[in-house]
């Protein structure tokens, strides 16, 4: 006889592995236990050698997805023989008291299993919008702490019937010590509410009665998974034009809830890669080519040939899109540019006037997590907004002999944690434009320090000073007694990808194109090459600098960035050729600003750049979203029929660092859109020689290795026509795939330099 005590590291609490551990053991005979630890679960097993070694096989290898093994510490124990040997394998209590792994379950989508069960025609769970096993159900939404037992969740409040008690303690069952067991008769209810906060229904008749509102062309407010949602009918653009004007959402364009892949499949092209990437555990927004004609409204994703279709995470989502018997918007329920709405009463206040009806549930939301959003890419289905059903998972592994702390930037801020090897990033929580956004950074930063048990040593910001997120890291490590580090924004877009790939030996060439971050020289950078690793960078090239007039507010006016790129060009002729986007007394007072350097920024900035040459080409003057107008260049540029445009001129100027000319660049689209060219040719050839950039940068450099990062690299057109040209031209070119390329990745590059300037890797 043998016997082993297992210490089983990874994503195995919260996804079924210890009646998954039962189930083995006891189908090969052996004896023991099994038991969650705070840092591992914990396994003792006696059997035969043989036995025990398919049982460690069985555990590396066969545990089913979501669930993950990354480390199995083995010990031998003595057999034990007579008396003393045990019969039978069971599942103890979990272990306490000892300081949790940085290792959180993250929301699972429901099973194949249980959907069925609740769509049945019979059976007790039938049509009950809480369905869930051992496998799949909310988990970071509602866990309190570590390890992941049911009286550590929001579901504690809830006590098990007798049959949901059989279920639990039924290890032939899959829901064997399934912590979100329930049941109509013991679990969470449904009810309807008024704006008011009257029931008007509860259980079936608030389903079915809000299904019939949302084919009247009503907006219901949905309690999800993680928070909020506010649903309208996808079909009827009347409906979205309320939901637009009452949520203060022009044009940015919104998601679709699909009740099955068949009818997400007969709105959205999806290949089979994004069709397993929609069906997935996570449950994320796949970004997809529309069909068309469309069975959408135009108003769901105004001039976007693209759709954010989604499937049910839940139960309720299911039942609701069924019954509704159509495609249904699903966005946050929040007013634009605040953070998701997540108690009754609150979303009674803030939602006052955007919903018609509330259908909620009584289950406590211990924090709110966003739907995560993901594309198909050349390497395959990347990350864009990291949410539910990915956080707080694991990105990277990467040392910190001391936990450190990263708050990220201004837009798409998330927090990443560094702690026992591993760098944990938090659900995505939005832009700091306002106290409430602040606030949750906040929150979100003490949770998961608390979650964990751990205080900081190090606290890693942006280099900007008047980010909400540098002054709260400011104030943190004042608290904390903790060291401070800034992080230069754009080394951190590179170092983001470094650290999921694990490139921590040697440098790379970092190609960081985004909006703006804060220069080491001070001025606002975005057009960046950068020679970096954990302990540094040097910039080596960049875009020729232009002005931004009205700083930050060019984000948001594109003919902004257009003016201050033609002053930089023309020089004394820019009036001219500024007709059309500005008048002329307008047009001379910025102009005169920027030859005063008044309220004016000099930036390198491809997004810019981006947003320039779009208002040169008429596309857009102003944006209601940030990046609405580059979005809009590429998918002008991807209806152009030469899949090899001639790019423009675009000089590399020798000099440390060197400087990409955008002057001849800008004189020939104007050319060629005085001369009627067809605008998707030149948004073609614009992206052309920005391909043609990056390759030369790589060329003159000649590190092996190149990383692509930035928010820029959200436009697909661009980054598979680069990554195809550099990597044909022999380089090693990564790029982010469970990392946001946006802003969203930032904290995720502080948190791996500050953690290498501890002493770490």
């Amino acid at each position: 006889m043998a016997r082993v005590s297992l210490q089983v590291e990874g994503v195995v609490q919260g996804v079924g592995f210890r009646p998954f551990v039962y189930c083995k053991a006891t189908a090969l005979g052996l004896s023991g236990w099994v038991r969650n630890g705070c840092c591992a679960v914990e396994i003792e097993a006696e059997g035969s050698p043989e036995e025990i070694e398919e049982f460690v096989r069985a555990l590396a290898f066969d545990l089913p997805k979501p669930g993950a093994v990354t480390r199995i510490e083995r010990r031998e124990l003595p057999a034990r023989t007579g008396a003393a040997q045990p019969s039978g394998f069971s599942i103890l209590p979990s272990e306490e008291g000892t300081r949790p792994a940085p290792l959180l379950p993250a929301d699972l989508a429901t099973c194949a299993d249980c959907m069925a069960e609740t769509l049945a025609q019979e059976g007790r769970r039938r049509g009950y919008p809480f369905t869930t096993c051992a496998r799949c159900g909310p988990r970071y939404s509602i866990i309190a702490s570590l390890p992941y037992d049911r009286d550590r969740t929001s579901m504690r409040t809830f006590a098990l019937c007798d049959e949901c008690r059989h279920e639990y303690e039924d290890p032939s069952n899959r829901r064997f010590h399934a912590e979100t067991i329930a049941c109509p008769r013991c679990g969470p209810r449904l009810s309807l509410l008024s704006p008011a906060g009257e029931e008007i229904a509860e259980a079936d008749r608030a389903l079915r009665a809000a299904a019939s509102a949302l084919r009247a062309g009503r907006v219901v407010a949905l309690r999800g998974v993680g928070g909020f949602q506010l649903l309208v009918d996808a079909t009827d653009g009347d409906a979205v034009r309320v939901l637009r004007r009452r949520k203060r959402r022009d044009e940015k364009p919104f998601a679709v809830l699909f009740a099955d892949a068949r009818a997400a499949g007969s709105a959205a092209v999806l290949s089979a890669e994004e069709m397993r990437a929609l069906a997935g555990p996570e449950a994320p927004i796949v970004l997809a080519r529309c069909r068309v004609p469309s069975v959408l409204a135009p108003e769901v994703a105004p001039r976007s040939p693209l759709v954010g279709a989604m499937l049910p995470a839940s139960p309720l989502h299911r039942l609701i899109a069924e019954a509704a018997g159509r495609p249904l918007v699903c966005t946050s329920g929040n007013l634009s540019g605040e953070p998701l709405a997540v108690e009754v009463p609150e979303a009674l206040t803030r939602l006052a006037g955007i919903a018609d009806l509330f259908l909620v549930h009584d289950r406590p939301i211990v924090r709110a997590v966003d739907d995560a959003v993901v594309r198909a890419g050349p390497d395959g289905i990347s990350v864009i907004r990291r949410a539910r059903g990915f956080a707080p998972l694991s990105v990277a592994r990467w040392a910190a002999d001391v936990p450190v702390l990263a708050v990220g930037a201004h837009l798409k801020s998330t927090i990443t944690l560094a702690a026992a090897g591993e760098l944990l990033m938090s659900q995505h929580l939005g832009d700091l434009d306002g106290p409430a956004a602040v606030d949750l950074l906040e929150r979100t930063a003490r949770d998961m320090t608390r979650f964990f048990d751990l205080r900081p040593s190090v606290i890693a910001c942006d280099l900007h000073p008047d980010y909400a997120s540098s002054r709260l890291a400011e104030r943190l490590a004042r608290e904390w007694g903790a060291e401070l580090v800034r992080v230069q924004h754009h080394h951190a877009h590179v170092m983001s990808v470094v650290a999921e790939h694990g490139l921590d030996e040697g440098e790379v060439l970092g190609l960081a194109w985004d909006g703006v971050g804060l220069g080491a020289d001070g001025s606002a950078w975005g057009g960046e090459a950068l020679v970096a690793s954990a302990s540094g960078f040097c910039r080596v090239a960049h875009l020729r600098p232009f002005h931004l007039p009205g700083g930050d507010r060019a984000a948001r006016e594109p003919r902004r960035s257009a003016l201050g790129l033609l002053h930089a060009t023309l020089g004394p002729d820019t009036l001219t050729a500024a007709r059309g986007l500005w008048d002329e007394s307008a047009a001379s007072s910025l102009l005169a600003a920027m030859d005063r350097g008044f309220a004016v920024s000099l930036s390198t900035s491809v997004g810019r750049l981006f947003d320039a040459v779009a208002a040169l080409l008429g596309l857009r003057n102003t944006c209601s979203f940030e990046g609405q107008a580059a979005m809009e260049l590429e998918w002008f540029a991807a209806t152009h029929p030469d899949p090899r445009p001639e790019p423009y001129a675009l000089p590399l100027l020798d000099g440390a660092p060197a400087v990409a000319d955008t002057g001849p660049l800008v004189r020939a689209v104007l050319t060629d859109r005085a001369a009627g060219r067809p605008l998707a040719e030149i948004a073609a050839r614009f992206h052309a020689s920005l391909v043609e950039l990056g390759a030369r940068v790589a060329e003159r450099v000649n590190l092996p290795r190149v990383v692509l990062a930035g928010g820029c690299f959200q436009n697909d057109l661009l980054t598979r026509a680069l990554a195809s040209r550099l990597r044909a031209d022999g380089f090693d070119v990564r790029l982010p795939v469970r990392v946001p390329t946006n802003d969203g990745g930032i904290s995720v590059g502080q948190a791996a330099i500050a953690a290498y300037r501890t002493g770490g890797r």
